[in-house]
This record gives C-alpha cells, sequence and structure tokens, in this order.
C-alpha cells in the first residue's frame, strides 16, 4: 500500500467495562502500521471513582443529567492527570504529541436502541493538557446503523500482519470480545458475552475484593453445569453476529441464578461461563483459527486460561507468548484508532458493527495554542 500519511505520535486512553482504571500508552503510527510502542502505565480509580461510575452506568445513564456531568468533569480531570504523567515518564512535552485517543467510560450500550453513552469532556481534555483530542469514536457508526462495537480490529489487523491466519483474538474485559482474521484480510468480530464484569460484581459482594486475583477462588470452587447451560440458552447467546453487550445486561439474571452459591463455587461458575460463551459464540466464524491469542485482564487469570483451553477447539496462547502488551493492547489501540481518524481511514466494518460500509469516526477537539 502506497504511504501518504506521516506518522504521529498518538496517546491512547482506554478506560474499560470493567472500571478499574485508566490504561495509557504511547505509539507512533501513521494509522496502517505501528512503527514503535512507547510508553505505557495504568493509574487504577479509587473506589470512590468506581462508585460513582457504577451509580450512573445502565438505564441510571438517563436519569441524573446534572450528577453525570459532576462525574465526566472529575473523570476527565482524572485524565488530565494520566496525561501529565505519561509525559514526564517519557520525557514528552505536549508539542511531542499530536493527537489523543480518548475513549472515556461507556455507562450505557444497546445495539437494540442504537445508543451508546460515553461520558469524558473532550474539549476540556484538549484545553488541559494542550494537545488535540479524538473521542466519540462509536457515535459515527451507531448513526449509520451500526452497533457501535467492537472498535479495535483493525488494529488487530496490524498487530497480526505477520501472524499466520486464520487467526483469532480473544480480548476478556469487562465483556469477551473475539475477532477473527482471515488469510485474504477477512476481518470478522463481534461480543461473545461477560468478560470480568460479572466475576468482580460476585467477589465483591461476597468477598469485599475487587477481583479475583489469578483466578485463586474460582481455582477451589466447582462450576455449577447447569447454571451454564441455562443462561446459554438466552437468546442473545444464540443471536448471530454483528452483535454487542452492555456489562450490566447478564446481571440481574446471573445474580440471581448465583444466590445459593458460596463465593468459591459461584466464581467458578462465572468464569466458566465467559469460557463456555466464548467457545458457543465460535459457531458463528468462518472457520476455526489456528491459533487464538488472549489478551486483557482474562490472560492473567490461570483459572479462565484453562477453562479456554479446555472448550477451544484451537490452541491458546497468552498475548505476551506472542510478544504483545495485552494489558495495554487497548490503549495502544486507541491511539492508533486515534491517527486513523485524522487521516479518515475505516474504523468499522460491516462484518465488525454491522454498519452498511466501512467507515471513519471520532469527534476531534482541538487544543487552544
Amino acid at each position: 500500500m502506497e504511504r501518504i500519511n506521516r506518522p504521529l505520535t498518538a496517546l491512547g486512553l482506554m478506560s474499560g467495562t470493567s472500571m478499574d482504571g485508566v490504561d495509557a500508552a504511547l505509539v507512533v503510527t501513521d494509522g496502517i502500521d505501528v512503527f514503535k510502542f512507547g510508553k505505557y502505565l495504568n493509574r487504577p480509580y479509587d473506589l470512590e471513582m468506581r462508585n460513582d461510575l457504577k451509580s450512573i452506568t445502565g438505564k441510571n445513564a438517563q436519569q441524573d443529567e446534572q450528577k453525570v456531568a459532576e462525574i465526566e468533569q472529575k473523570l476527565t480531570m482524572f485524565h488530565v492527570n494520566v496525561v501529565q504523567e505519561i509525559m514526564e515518564l517519557s520525557g514528552l512535552s505536549a508539542s511531542d504529541i499530536d493527537i489523543i485517543g480518548f475513549h472515556g467510560q461507556t455507562i450505557y450500550h444497546s445495539a437494540e436502541e442504537h445508543i451508546c453513552t460515553q461520558i469524558g469532556n473532550g474539549d476540556l481534555l484538549a484545553k488541559e493538557t494542550g494537545i488535540d483530542v479524538i473521542n466519540r469514536f462509536r457515535n459515527t457508526d451507531i448513526a449509520n446503523g451500526g452497533n457501535g462495537a467492537p472498535i479495535m480490529p483493525s488494529f488487530y489487523q496490524s498487530l497480526a500482519r505477520d501472524v499466520e491466519k486464520p487467526f483469532g483474538i480473544i480480548n476478556i474485559g469487562g465483556i469477551s470480545t473475539i475477532t477473527w482474521l482471515g488469510e485474504n484480510g477477512e476481518l470478522v468480530a463481534y461480543d461473545a458475552g461477560p468478560g470480568n464484569a460479572l466475576i468482580d460484581d460476585w467477589v465483591m459482594k461476597k468477598h469485599g475484593m475487587n477481583m479475583d486475583f489469578e483466578g485463586n477462588l474460582a481455582a477451589v470452587g466447582t462450576p455449577d453445569e447447569k447454571i451454564i447451560a441455562a443462561i446459554l440458552r438466552r437468546p442473545w447467546f444464540q443471536k448471530a453476529p454483528p452483535k454487542t453487550a452492555d456489562r450490566n445486561q447478564f446481571s440481574k439474571r446471573f445474580m440471581e441464578n448465583l444466590d445459593g452459591l458460596n463465593v468459591y463455587d459461584g466464581a467458578a461458575t462465572l468464569t466458566c461461563f465467559t469460557a463456555v460463551s466464548i467457545a458457543e459464540a465460535c459457531k458463528f466464524l468462518p472457520r476455526q483459527p489456528k491459533r487464538w491469542v488472549v489478551c486483557g485482564g482474562g490472560a492473567h487469570n490461570p483459572t479462565m486460561m484453562r477453562f479456554l483451553k479446555q472448550r477451544l477447539e484451537s490452541p491458546v496462547i497468552s498475548s505476551s507468548e506472542l510478544g504483545w502488551n495485552g494489558d495495554y493492547i487497548e490503549a495502544q489501540g486507541l491511539g492508533y484508532l486515534a491517527a486513523r481518524s485524522l487521516f479518515n481511514l475505516p474504523i468499522t466494518f460491516p462484518t465488525t458493527t454491522g454498519v452498511e460500509q466501512p467507515i471513519c469516526g471520532g469527534m476531534l477537539h482541538k487544543a487552544k495554542k
């Protein structure tokens, strides 16, 4: 492909459906290739911020505009501090960074209603950092009939350019998403179901912990196969893609079914369900990949990885085994997508979000310099 765009230094900022904090990562990219990976860092939310965000997720996002605005301001200033910190870590100034890709926090997502509500004030972030910002990557896709997610597949395609195809990527954050890359540039991606979000909610409810660290609770428990089978029969799991999931859409049904279980068996059931739902979602792929790579928080959970290896037909490896930085892959991807947006390259596709044709997205907020 003839290169027409100059490489940009881009900073990606990602806060996912796990609502555990902000990942930041620098990349040098022209929106097609990544030439260099820079510094990266994670800054976790404190309990107050996590509770603030959870209080406005789901339908609550529509109820109290003033509260949402206050939390959005607080969230944005948290991101400002993260930007300042990574600049100090990297020895860079605002003039050294061409663009920030700012995901913000998704607080409500419904493909059926064509709604994706994200908070994060792009104008404020640009003003406070002195760097141009692109956010709202999903809005154009939704306005044109797409689901608004997933948005990372074009970045995965760039990362996996030299990997033998067909190849599969499993990203397990709050939600689990699978991406399939074919030998001839084919790209298929969709959400498979819950990832870590329900596990986090369960262990917080039962144990007062933010997460099941390294899957230790699940490792002790026994999955309830009847509960898993019952939930898997729900229409969403049988629906062909394109499809996306909201963080909270499975919560009520699961929590009702798990009420009689102890913390260990509940954690095992939820962890196993993530693996089972991913395996079930593979029936919609053109064919099985030669291997799977797992990134996101799920890659650090040995119990999750064991269940995936048991349930999937193809070999399963972690992103680190491929030399990828799986913990920061979405933050890197946000920087990559910001460059694509600046250069008007597509970020969503018919086989990823269901949009009618490949389409660009993102809203530019110029810093006043």
